[in-house]
């Protein structure tokens, strides 16, 4: 029977590191509940013993000072405190070096989505890697700062705009587990949620070979319709009607929208994909311009089945 590493505190385990960031967590956290129980005590113990019994009762002669300790109260504190140092500094240098045969994802973060580019050339939403393989994420966001977590791994950095950050990891069994922005990042924040999928060598090498082409075998609108969930399209754009940070996709192809500055247009093939690519450009009245490109993001087979996907939706 598989043991289970998961605790009250802490996610299961799932990755090479977890076990040393665990140990230091509980290190940390067992020294903080002995002092905290011995310190609570004595400040109990010292309100009892030395409380004033009658209203006339004057206050002893207090004593100015005891080596031992005030020796010992600063020497104990700087021993944990450089060992707490000298355990993290370990722990931070094998988790931020990675090995030379790691394979390399990039990350791009955005309101309100992830999306990763392999070496290949095609692009998820889900983090898809072999198990017991290293993985580099080098990581940028293309407008706020976002914070990529991968709980189960211990692995957390921030995505900031116009540079890269890196994280490594190498997951120790198959599964699904989440990844989640831990930075406000507007108002969809807490939709921002992803996933990383843990394979065996054989399913990966499957995987990549289909993940090349995704639309394969689905028409323009239903890769598009796909698209509107694993872009993060959903988040802003509804397709009842109803309205959310941006306009709803129902009912959008061909209808004259009104821009903040006074122009209007027919939303068509064109204005459609200049909205992708550069949403700047043309922004509809009574709306914010928070969105953000996916020039690089999407290519030309996803912006047609995404319009496709809005001119079905009368």
């Amino acid at each position: 029977m598989e043991t289970t590493t998961k605790t009250f505190w802490l996610p299961e385990q799932a990755s090479t590191f977890a076990q040393m960031v665990d140990s230091a967590f509980n290190l940390y956290y067992w020294i903080s509940v002995f002092f905290f129980v011995l310190i609570t005590a004595l400040i109990v113990i010292f309100i009892a013993k030395y409380m004033r019994k009658r209203p006339d009762q004057m206050a002893e002669s207090q004593m100015t000072h005891n080596t031992f300790l005030e020796t010992l109260w600063t020497a104990v504190p700087l021993v944990l405190v450089m060992w707490f140092f000298v355990i993290g500094m370990q722990g931070y240098l094998k988790m931020r070096i990675p090995p030379g045969n790691a394979m390399v994802v990039n990350v791009t973060g955005q309101k309100w989505s992830w999306s990763y580019r392999y070496p290949q050339g095609f692009v998820t939403d889900t983090l898809v890697v072999p198990v017991n393989q290293p993985v580099k994420l080098v990581m940028t966001s293309t407008d706020v700062i976002h914070s990529f977590y991968i709980a189960a791994f211990r692995q957390k950095a921030d995505v900031v705009p116009n540079r890269y950050h890196s994280l490594w990891f190498q997951a120790t069994k198959p599964g699904i587990y989440p990844v989640q922005c831990t930075q406000y990042c507007g108002t969809n924040h807490s939709y921002m949620w992803s996933s990383v999928k843990v394979v065996d060598a054989p399913t990966y090498a499957a995987w990549l070979e289909g993940a090349s082409d995704p639309s394969k075998g689905k028409t323009a609108i239903e890769y598009g319709q796909e698209l509107w969930t694993k872009r993060g399209c959903n988040a802003c754009h509804s397709v009842d009607g109803s309205k959310l940070v941006g306009p709803s996709w129902k009912g959008l192809y061909n209808r004259t929208e009104h821009f903040t500055d006074g122009s209007s247009a027919a939303a068509d093939e064109n204005y459609l994909r200049e909205s992708m690519l550069n949403p700047a450009a043309k922004v509809v009245a009574g709306y914010q311009p928070v969105m953000p490109t996916y020039k690089g993001i999407l290519g030309d087979k996803e912006v047609e089945s995404i319009i496709a996907y809005i001119q079905s939706l009368k």
